[in-house]
């Protein structure tokens, strides 16, 4: 089959080559599945270059963390999908593998894809959706009436918190810039911050949550906003967080979110319902992967890159 791979750690452009690789085997908690899209993320270039992992690769390694397909083979011990299922997932992190024609996934950590998204729509939501429930659902308490600022609200996380935010009941406050405004606004965000015009910490003042997507002199000039007892939630590192909490008396945390098939079933209804729709705005060819991971690795995107595996 033709995947994505890398053999060494390095910048994008010079490691990241498609190739022919076998077919992953299938364990007996395993779908085997036919990929038609994988979403392309951040972490993936972070992969690429070895800052997510220690040693080196000895072989080649497939890489990609989302996609969409369709189940081809089941484990002998597979309950929960049968051959011909459409299904998405966000693959187990140390194994990855969506930038594939084919994958091998456990049971858990796939749903049912939405019958109403394209393989392309369903393969942006995985990693994405998934971090930001896990933000405002488990880091943090966001229900109705809590008042959430989300930094980069155009973005593939963002966009993702803005619609569940809002599901939850929450009053939400988003930062974006030029076209993303509208974007962020048209997605259900209450109030829209266009960082490049005002400073979001003059705009904005005692909310219960933000959750950070930037990092930087974001993350530090967002500890002022939040109540005293509020959270900062965080994609990104933390530095001195005990400090932080300490000097603005709020909970501080950084988490790198888990695959969670029953969790996805849950974001999938939320599709279904019209609560959550998926934001992609390019679309490569495998053969392209290399030039994918470049166009995220640069930043400013206005929703997802996606890889179309198999037309």
């Amino acid at each position: 089959m033709k995947a994505a791979v890398i053999n060494q750690y390095g910048q994008v452009r010079d490691v990241v080559r498609v190739a022919d690789v076998p077919v992953p085997a299938v364990g007996p908690q395993d779908v085997l599945v036919e990929v038609r899209a994988a979403g392309v993320n951040p972490v993936d270039h972070l992969i690429v270059k070895g800052l997510m992992s220690s040693g080196t690769p000895t072989t080649d390694v497939v890489i990609g963390n989302e996609l969409a397909g369709v189940v081809t083979e089941v484990g002998a011990d597979v309950t929960r999908f049968a051959i011909g299922d459409e299904v998405f997932t966000r693959v187990d992190p140390r194994l990855g593998g969506a930038f594939a024609e084919y994958a091998a996934v456990d049971q858990s950590l796939v749903a049912a894809k939405p019958a109403a998204l394209t393989f392309e729509e369903a393969a942006s939501l995985p990693l994405v959706a998934l971090t930001a429930l896990q933000a405002l659902t488990e880091q943090s308490d966001v229900r109705a009436g809590t008042r959430v600022l989300i930094h980069g609200g155009a973005g593939g996380v963002g966009s993702a918190a803005v619609q569940i935010a809002k599901q939850l009941g929450a009053e939400v406050v988003a930062t974006a810039s030029g076209d993303g405004v509208e974007v962020v606004r048209e997605l259900g965000a209450d109030q829209v911050i266009d960082y490049r015009v005002q400073k979001f910490d003059e705009a904005v003042s005692d909310v219960d949550v933000v959750l950070d997507t930037i990092g930087g002199e974001t993350q530090e000039r967002s500890f002022a906003v939040l109540r005293s007892g509020g959270t900062l939630v965080s994609i990104l590192p933390i530095a001195d967080a005990e400090a932080k909490k300490n000097q603005w008396n709020v909970e501080a945390r950084s988490f790198f979110m888990r695959p969670h098939g029953e969790q996805l079933t849950h974001l999938a209804a939320l599709v279904e319902s019209g609560q959550l729709r998926p934001n992609v705005e390019t679309v490569f060819p495998l053969d392209q992967a290399c030039e994918a991971l470049q166009k995220v690795e640069r930043g400013g995107a206005r929703g997802k890159t996606v890889i179309a595996v198999r037309a």
